[in-house]
């Protein structure tokens, strides 16, 4: 049983169903795809500043990159590149210290002084950063072809979709889960795995635990077409100081996404319009060339996060201690960076009890004490979540 339709959820379906002949039923409270999945700017990239972020990376994309030989429908993943400039000395040395941990794991990654930038076609003005780390295999996807490739994975693996049916609660018997109650009636299951992105605090008081994971506002634009530029032809860029990234959109524009570090936890679906023009400023300091450009698109969604933006990778755990068969599976707001990778653990932790090639020990609900302080320093590369998740 998996609870959730979204990236996660999904992909963590079709891989239980792929690994042996059993029966996975997954759940969605609305339709596939309908929450953030189908909203996200599909950035992934594996320039983490942890090893857990890099390892999770580098196994996305290559999920995706062989997603049209394993399944009926590839990601459409794009390996761009991705572009990460300096702005201070400190960011320069902490550029080369990820770089250093990053080839250590295997990452093509190089650095680029501020003359190589300036010596390349990247759109950002003459002389406007220190440098940058640069990684060719860093990507994107475009989110609706997830949510339609995961779709026709779903079907061609024999999973038993139950669209608009609410996980509403666990069953458990000496300290293991035995089934789950849904809003058409209860389903027996010796495991289940428990996702649900901005809603995956909601799941876990439904069974009856305590997850760190909130939700809070993204946004997400497209400009009209740049003006005497190929942006299919340009890298990707993350300004990590200031939060905001940018890729190709469609028809010649760009896409770029912006996050508040100020704005309190919780579901926002409306645009903020002041903070928009306040990131445009930034955008036109860096990228001259879409100064004064339109708008084709806008949109919010809610993404889910985790206090220390790092994933969510274990049992769920209740005043009785943890739950013997579930899985909690969070990507802490990186689900199409992380999700496929995500949905790996999760599927090897529900079939194996363990997992290989990851290292798990601080990546469960028992780093977190009560008020959701985190025993783990945080993942640095990652957009300005809150500290604190909605509880």
């Amino acid at each position: 049983m998996v609870v959730g339709g979204g990236t996660v959820g999904a992909w963590t379906a079709v891989l239980l169903a792929e690994s042996g002949d059993r029966k996975v039923v997954l759940l969605e409270a609305r339709t596939l795809g309908e929450g953030a999945s189908s909203r996200a700017a599909g950035m992934v990239r594996a320039q983490g500043g942890t090893e857990t972020a890099i390892r999770l990376g580098l196994r996305t994309q290559e999920f995706y990159a062989a997603s049209g030989d394993r399944f009926p429908l590839d990601c459409g993943f794009v390996a761009q590149g991705y572009l990460m400039p300096c702005f201070t000395p400190a960011e320069v040395q902490q550029a080369h210290d990820r770089i250093a941990l990053q080839r250590s794991i295997g990452l093509d990654v190089e650095w680029l002084s501020s003359d190589d930038l300036d010596n390349r076609d990247t759109g950002l003005a003459p002389g406007v950063t220190l440098g940058a780390s640069y990684a060719p295999g860093d990507g994107y996807i475009d989110a609706p072809r997830n949510v339609l490739a995961y779709t026709a994975a779903l079907t061609a693996c024999g999973v038993e979709v139950r669209e608009r049916c609410s996980f509403t609660g666990l069953r458990t018997a000496g300290g293991r889960v035995v089934g789950v109650h849904t809003s058409a009636g209860p389903i027996d299951t010796p495991h289940v795995v428990l996702t649900g992105g901005p809603q995956l605090g909601d799941v876990g008081r439904a069974a009856g635990g305590r997850i760190h994971a909130g939700g809070t506002r993204h946004q997400v634009v497209v400009t009209a077409p740049v003006p005497g530029v190929d942006v299919n032809e340009l890298p990707m860029v993350f300004d990590v100081s200031s939060g905001i990234y940018w890729r190709p959109g469609e028809s010649g524009g760009l896409l770029w996404g912006m996050s508040n570090p100020e704005e309190p936890p919780g579901v926002a679906m409306d645009f903020d319009t002041v903070y928009y023009h306040k990131m445009r400023d930034r955008i036109e300091e860096l990228f001259p060339a879409v100064a004064g450009l339109g708008l084709k698109r806008s949109w919010a969604a809610t993404i889910d996060y985790t206090p220390d933006h790092l994933p969510i990778l274990g049992p769920l755990l209740t005043d009785d201690g943890p739950v013997e068969g579930t899985v909690v599976a969070s990507p802490a707001g990186h689900g199409m960076m992380w999700g496929p990778a995500v949905a790996q653990v999760a599927a090897d932790l529900t079939t194996t009890g363990t997992c290989t090639w990851l290292d798990l020990t601080d990546l469960g609900l028992d780093r977190f004490d009560a008020d959701g302080n985190s025993r783990v320093a945080p993942e640095p590369i990652s957009l300005p979540f809150p500290e604190k998740a909605t509880l």
